[in-house]
């Protein structure tokens, strides 16, 4: 099969096309034939070594896939001809830049069936960092008044839906260009943080869904016992404490597969409360050239491979 793999750190250019070995399913795993591949910014600080998360190379990249299941492994439970979804292995290499991926099948659900596979690509990382966050982290509900940091973005636009799929109020942070695209989304308010200073614009929210590290200036919009949920800054323990200092709750986000939200997204999307953004596809073999895009910040919603 052919897929994507880097032997060194750098830029765009050390993303190769290189043919491999086909993955072997194991017990309870399934082979996909990856018809599409999302393209996520973690993709891009992996590649780079700006987050070295899979330690030195060479290994494959990226996380999203859609495609088929090819084989099913003794326990698996999809079939063969199932269209599925998902985000497997994550912090761990899946190695999704590729024709097939063998993987867990409880780590991908039922693709959306509104969805073709590149929309279904573009979901399961970025709206399950959004799921995590906003609805087992915050358990964001009905009339909540909600903050999204970088809301036209791959994650962000996912988490203006599912805030309001849950009956949020939402405010939405996001250059002037971007705002009617966020309005068709359901976002209730836009704020332009280019022009404006959102601690001055916006206050008493229940929830801020960060994904700038911006945390410390974001409890300044809280209201006493809000939740800070933070994707950046998962890690910081003083922001952490800070924040249990100050009277708010603190929920680090740091993604990880899990099928029943993938389902759950799945029945919000076909119920066509969500409805993700693609802004543009490449074919496999120009994968830097998707990574240039994404990295560049330049992108609404996702960019996508598209494999077979």
């Amino acid at each position: 099969m052919r897929a994507v793999v880097q032997k060194s750190f750098g830029g765009p250019e050390v993303l190769e096309l290189v043919e491999t070995g086909r993955p072997v399913p194991l017990a309870a795993e399934v082979l996909v034939r990856v018809v599409a591949s999302g393209v996520n910014p973690v993709d891009v600080a992996v590649r780079s070594g700006a987050y070295p998360l899979l330690g030195e190379p060479p290994f494959g990249v990226g996380w999203d896939v859609s495609g088929v299941v090819e084989e099913a492994a003794p326990g698996a439970r999809f079939k063969v001809g199932d269209e599925v979804y998902g985000m497997p292995f994550f912090p761990r290499a899946a190695n999704a830049y590729a024709e097939y991926v063998a993987v867990p099948s409880r780590q991908v659900a039922l693709k959306p069936a509104s969805l073709d596979h590149v929309h279904a690509a573009a979901l399961p990382l970025a709206a399950l960092t959004a799921w995590q966050g906003l609805v087992d982290a915050a358990r964001v509900a009905e009339g909540d008044r909600v903050l999204v940091h970088r809301a036209a973005g791959g994650v962000g636009h996912l988490a203006v839906q599912i805030a309001k799929a849950r009956g949020a109020e939402v405010t939405a942070l996001a250059s002037a260009g971007r705002h009617e695209f966020l309005r068709g989304l359901g976002a209730d308010h836009v704020v332009d943080y280019r022009n404006t200073d959102f601690t001055e614009a916006v206050k008493d929210m229940d929830v801020v869904f960060d994904s700038t590290s911006q945390g410390d200036r974001s409890l300044t919009v809280l209201r006493p016992g809000g939740t800070l949920v933070s994707i950046m800054e998962h890690g910081d323990r003083d922001l952490a404490a800070r924040t249990e200092a100050a009277g708010f709750r603190f929920a680090g986000v740091s993604v990880e597969p899990d099928h029943a939200a993938l389902e759950a997204i799945a029945g919000l999307v076909d119920a066509g409360r969500i409805r993700p953004h693609v802004d543009a596809t490449f074919p496999l073999a120009e994968a830097g050239g998707a990574h240039e895009l994404v990295g560049s910040g330049r992108v609404r919603g996702k960019v996508v491979l598209t494999v077979g």
